[in-house]
């Protein structure tokens, strides 16, 4: 499974806003990762046609979370800027070449998609069991309980580490 680098940076992004009392403009945020502005700018888009962050307008505008860090899984993240579509897709290749398997024949998926489609699954399960809160959980065991809140000063500051 390979996901695309916009579901790290969109991870990142859920993590430190909520350290954030006010909206982030993005520009903020890339500026802290040390990312590109216009291709954070796509995932936080992608994280809120999802409903996971919600764009504030106006002069002091930009994201703030929208649920509880609790409710939001690495799988709600991975589906809203990757998209839900299974890994694997099988193109029923068992019934081609000299050996095909006639399709009336093919009522059961093949060994190959069983498997493949268990794996998914799994691997979706164990996102799903994984959320924001746990991420935050593991800054602060990690980095200390200042961590993110000096984060979130930075980020609400509008220039420069202070």
């Amino acid at each position: 499974m390979k996901l695309s680098g916009g579901v790290e940076w969109a991870l990142h992004a859920c993590v430190v806003l909520t350290a954030a009392a006010e909206p982030v403009p993005a520009a903020r945020l890339a500026e802290l990762h040390e990312v590109s502005p216009s291709y954070l700018a796509k995932q936080l888009q992608a994280l809120s046609r999802a409903g996971l962050v919600r764009s504030v307008q106006g002069k002091t505008g930009g994201y703030v979370i929208t649920r509880d860090a609790r409710e939001i899984t690495l799988l709600d993240v991975v589906q809203a800027v990757d998209g839900a579509s299974p890994a694997f897709v099988c193109t029923e290749i068992r019934q081609r070449g000299p050996f095909a398997t006639p399709p009336e024949e093919c009522t059961k998926q093949c060994p190959v998609a069983r498997a493949m489609g268990a794996a998914d699954a799994a691997w979706r399960a164990s996102l799903a069991g994984v959320t924001i809160a746990d991420l935050v959980s593991s800054v602060e065991s990690d980095n200390g309980p200042d961590a993110l809140p000096a984060i979130g000063t930075w980020l609400n500051a509008g220039s420069g580490p202070h």
